[in-house]
């Protein structure tokens, strides 16, 4: 039997002023598979989007129906880093380094 999981992936269409959301269905059999519950694979797929740079936290937190710090504590449990700093982020922290002679 499958069962529809009602979350948002894209966003909603329109058609004569009536908003169309998409549906993902992931049938038993593979999440039985997966040994998932519904919501564990919402928080794998949550987290997966993150990791690919698709979501940000929060986004990736409010599909996996997560806190903030729930989303946080999954993504380290799978060795997702949360913290992702750019090139210009090491250039200061390397500036302000060099400015306290540290």
């Amino acid at each position: 039997m499958k069962r529809p999981v009602p979350y948002l992936i894209y966003e909603p269409h329109s058609m004569c002023g009536v908003a169309i959301m998409p549906i993902l269905t992931i049938p038993d059999d593979i999440l039985k598979e997966a040994g998932l519950t519904e919501h564990e694979a919402l928080v794998e797929f949550a987290c997966r989007l993150f990791d690919a740079g698709k979501l940000t936290l929060w986004s990736a937190a409010k599909l996996a129906e997560l806190n903030r710090g729930a989303m946080e504590d999954a993504l380290l449990e799978r060795r997702i880093s949360i913290y992702r700093p750019t090139r210009s982020d090491l250039a200061e922290d390397i500036a302000t380094l060099d400015y306290l002679r540290i």
